[in-house]
């Protein structure tokens, strides 16, 4: 589970299946009001002041992105803390923190982050067995993200592709967007051709 504050009232956390399927949670249980998943929640809020500081009183908006192969992106933004509350009694309170709208969207968007560039070299020359012309190439945050379009490829090599990904790279939770806005496109296209043609894997 990584946590982190993308501003004051709003933070990211990335959940990996692994971290689901250790407390027993389906990825169609994450939009239900099971006792679990309330569990998995408090664990994530608790998780998010310990280590940032970001204190999860008032009504909650929580956005639960599905990844294919990655895991789970929640993204919680809290709302304006209402002055109204301070004459409840704690066990109001309580009730009042987990007072969460939850949307659920599945995403199609395939990220993977690579620490050096020697490492994305010969990721790429184990891709390209199975696809050249695919991936886009980014800089963000001192760090290579590749990312592919699941539409380029045959649906029967996904796994295959995300195997390879997954032994080099490291699954990552930054979307699209943010890659678009705060990111450098590096090879807005067939990253895996581009990388094998210009630079040869180590022997």
């Amino acid at each position: 589970m990584k946590i982190e504050r993308l501003s004051s009232d709003k933070i990211r956390i990335f959940l990996t299946f692994d971290d689901l399927t250790e407390r027993g949670i389906q990825k169609e249980d994450m939009w239900q009001e099971i006792p679990k998943v309330h569990d998995l929640f408090t664990e994530m809020m608790d998780q998010a002041y310990t280590e940032l500081g970001f204190d999860a009183t008032g009504p909650l908006a929580v956005e639960v992105f599905a990844l294919p192969a990655q895991g789970m992106v929640v993204i919680v933004t809290r709302g304006k803390y209402d002055q109204h509350l301070g004459t409840m009694n704690e066990d109001d309170l309580a009730d009042e923190i987990y007072e969460m709208e939850v949307t659920l969207e599945e995403t199609d968007f395939i990220a993977y982050s690579f620490k050096d560039f020697e490492t994305l070299i010969e990721a790429a020359h184990t891709l390209s067995q199975n696809v050249t012309e695919a991936g886009r190439l980014y800089h963000y945050k001192d760090q290579w993200v590749f990312t592919l379009d699941p539409a380029e490829v045959d649906m029967s090599k996904h796994a295959a592709l995300i195997a390879v990904l997954a032994e080099f790279g490291d699954a990552t939770s930054v979307t699209e967007a943010m890659l678009e806005e705060y990111g450098k496109v590096v090879m807005p296209e067939n990253a895996v051709q581009v990388i094998c043609e210009h630079f040869k894997r180590n022997d």
